[in-house]
């Protein structure tokens, strides 16, 4: 029994479809079922109920189900401590980040690509929701977003760095020079908000009551053509003030609504593996010029 054999099998139960499986593993369907039979060959019984037009698990599929999961992470958990034994000679570290966090973090990369060349990067910009999706199945090792509205199950929030949601107007707007902005204030201006799923737009949401009447002109889930749009109208938005760190053509006047914090976060699984790569990444995250001020060390 081979640990390729059961990431097979366990893809097509998941899935209930060969076809399907084969292209999110990324093998021929032959070779799939080549290897799910062999594995019902070594148990010595049948796990998948195939048909023309259905696959279903047996009773001792079900049963190995749970075990081929266990036996699945464990593997990924030994290979993954015996890569940080090589002093991160080689590796991969796959981060997740929310498009309102993205802003902060260049100056990171660049430092960790340059003390640690050998190491891949792989980068995910995606909505909050799928990326906490993504750190539950493991697909990345941790995710850098904002703290979420409500606690997310089975995954721990470590604060990085203190914020706040802020209007943004490019320099010449008229709210450009004040010190806060109350929320009744924007029933006044046409805004452009990011989409619904994004981390500002939620907050900004959870905080609306059905007496605020907004003029939404415009909705879009990309912050940087967002930010284009504000800097040559006379639209407002609402992010958090970390999302425009290093832009210049607009400003960024906090919200004055109680408890206005949206902590930026390191998001972890409970109980999960820590690579060395990631706790070297968050130490070079801490320390750059973009959350020194609002640091916490947890690692």
């Amino acid at each position: 029994m081979e640990i390729r054999q059961l990431k097979y099998f366990v893809k097509v139960a998941e899935t209930l479809n060969f076809s399907e499986a084969a292209r999110q593993l990324c093998v021929t369907q032959s070779t799939l079922s080549q290897q799910v039979k062999q594995l019902e060959f070594e148990l010595g019984t049948r796990l998948l109920h195939r048909t023309s037009h259905s696959v279903t698990l047996t009773e001792a599929g079900m049963e190995l189900m749970p075990y081929a999961r266990d036996t699945i992470k464990a593997s990924e958990l030994c290979c993954a401590r015996m890569a940080d034994l090589t002093n991160m000679e080689t590796g991969t570290l796959n981060i997740g980040v929310t498009y309102s966090f993205s802003p902060i973090l260049t100056e990171t990369l660049v430092s960790f690509m340059r003390i640690y060349p050998k190491i891949k990067l792989n980068i995910y910009y995606k909505p909050m929701v799928e990326l906490m999706d993504m750190l539950r199945d493991r697909a990345v090792d941790f995710v850098l977003a904002f703290k979420p509205t409500m606690p997310v199950e089975g995954i721990e929030s470590h604060i990085l760095f203190q914020n706040c949601l802020s209007v943004i107007v490019n320099e010449t707007h008229p709210l450009a020079s004040k010190k806060t902005v109350a929320l009744n204030e924007l029933e006044k201006y046409d805004l452009a908000l990011p989409a619904r799923g994004l981390q500002a737009r939620n907050y900004f949401d959870h905080l609306v009551t059905p007496y605020n009447k907004f003029n939404i002109h415009v909705e879009l889930n990309e912050v940087n053509i967002l930010l284009k749009i504000i800097r040559q109208t006379k639209l407002v938005t609402v992010l958090a003030e970390a999302t425009i760190h290093n832009e210049t053509g607009v400003k960024a006047v906090p919200l004055d609504i109680p408890q206005n914090e949206m902590a930026g976060c390191v998001h972890t699984l409970k109980d999960g593996y820590r690579k060395r790569s990631m706790q070297e990444f968050i130490k070079l995250l801490s320390e750059s010029l973009a959350v020194r001020e609002r640091q916490k060390s947890w690692i």
